[in-house]
């Protein structure tokens, strides 16, 4: 597998609320496109109204590779900076506990 967390940070509220409409179009095309995704889930942060937290879980490199070539994924990436103000990405290695069984 290959997982990230992105941290957003955005310029006020109306780019949260249009942030989030976007998230919502974007998300709705990954899971109808990408069966190499396997987990996208966002979120909003707590006591940080104007934060939100991506947690993304890949099956592999190649599955997060093809992710960002996807058209929906690259217009999100082009049109993001009119709503956010930073962003952090982070990507994430195994660690010492690997999940709970099935």
């Amino acid at each position: 597998m290959f997982a990230l967390v992105v941290r957003f940070d955005l310029h006020d509220q109306a780019a949260a609320d249009a942030f989030d409409v976007t998230v919502s179009e974007l998300v709705a095309q990954i899971v109808k496109h990408e069966p190499g995704t396997l987990v996208y889930s966002t979120h909003r942060i707590a006591d940080a109204p104007l934060s939100r937290l991506f947690y993304e879980v890949y099956r592999d490199r190649e599955a997060f590779d093809e992710h960002e070539r996807q058209p929906h994924t690259r217009a999100f990436l082009n049109g993001r900076s009119e709503y956010v103000a930073s962003a952090r990405v982070e990507f994430l290695n195994d660690g010492p506990a690997k999940g709970l069984p099935a």
